[in-house]
């Protein structure tokens, strides 16, 4: 099937099949990269999801994620502090909203929250969603759904847990908990009522068919806002001597998620600050969402540069519904 074909099944349907998909990593680059960028602009139009993360419990992790400065299996040098208080995560995300920034995310280290923190970031939600008027996503690990039933009604509309990888290659990155854990948690914020965001870190030492299978299992479970994170080896951890991603692998990445996912937020996460011009070129091959701002170990591009950039690409910074 040739690309034309292809982008006419991504422009009406549900998106190219995993088989199709894979006959993409062969096809010319640029000739990929405008299919995706039509299709974007097709079904999602110049609407740009644009969302910011705050670190709000770092280091001491108990899980082994082999690309993670946080986990204590690993040396690396990352600040270490409890949960933050009401008060500062309501002062970050009012920050959030007064730059520009549509999503806020309250992302915090370890395998779960306990019940008492779990308490306290319902109680600093209720307060963000009524005198900060900013969408509330969190990023807590792996909950029950009486737990995600709790920070919903506090508020909270959108559960981040990434699946990271592929089933088959993520027991190469992490052995604390499983593949199937996380899309158990995933389908339990769901029945909460939640919606979820989940994606995945490209760049681990994976195949690119790895990434197709992954946002597969992504589809199948009815996600539409996928972040695609970009391996940055940080010193201390066991990826640390990982060769970079070549920046045309990652475009044509993206580019295949798009025509997988036509309709979704395909979101530019951490690793932006390692891309040229803070990875432009993804929003012109099929990428239509962002993390921006710093990330939870590593820095990236301001609100206000990032949205001055949009803006010259021709989006508007809106939710993707």
């Amino acid at each position: 099937m040739s690309v034309e074909r292809m982008l006419m099944e991504a422009k009406s349907g549900d998106g190219i099949s995993d088989a199709l998909a894979k006959k993409l990593l062969n096809v010319p680059l640029n000739e990929l990269c405008r299919a995706a960028n039509e299709v974007r602009e097709n079904r999602c139009g110049t609407a740009f999801d644009l969302c910011s993360i705050i670190n709000a419990k770092s280091g001491l992790c108990s899980e082994n994620c082999s690309f993670c400065a946080q986990s204590s299996s690993h040396n690396a040098h990352v600040r270490q502090y409890p949960l933050l208080t009401g008060e500062e995560l309501f002062e970050a995300a009012l920050k959030a909203k007064k730059s520009g920034i549509l999503r806020f995310s309250i992302v915090t280290s370890g395998g779960a929250l306990s019940s008492k923190e779990i308490d306290s970031v319902c109680k600093a939600v209720e307060k963000i969603r009524s005198e900060a008027d900013i969408s509330v996503c969190l990023s807590l690990g792996l909950l029950s759904e009486a737990q995600f039933r709790l920070l919903h009604s506090a508020g909270a509309e959108r559960i981040h847990n990434n699946l990271e990888s592929s089933k088959g290659y993520f027991p190469k990155i992490c052995t604390t908990h499983s593949w199937e854990e996380k899309c158990e948690a995933i389908k339990a914020a769901q029945s909460a009522g939640l919606t979820v965001c989940s994606g995945g870190i490209i760049g681990l030492g994976e195949e690119p068919e790895d990434r197709i299978a992954m946002v597969s299992a992504i589809r199948a479970l009815g996600v539409k806002s996928i972040p695609v994170n970009i391996l940055n080896p940080i010193p201390g951890t066991p990826l640390e001597n990982m060769k970079p991603l070549p920046y045309e692998e990652l475009l044509r990445t993206i580019a295949i998620f798009r025509l997988m996912l036509p309709d979704s937020a395909i979101r530019l996460a951490g690793g932006r600050a390692l891309l040229p011009e803070h990875g432009e070129a993804c929003f012109l091959s099929g990428a239509n969402a962002a993390i921006t701002g710093n990330m939870l170990t590593t820095t990236g591009p301001s609100a206000q540069s990032d949205i001055m950039r949009l803006k010259n690409l021709g989006y508007e910074v809106k939710d993707i519904d």
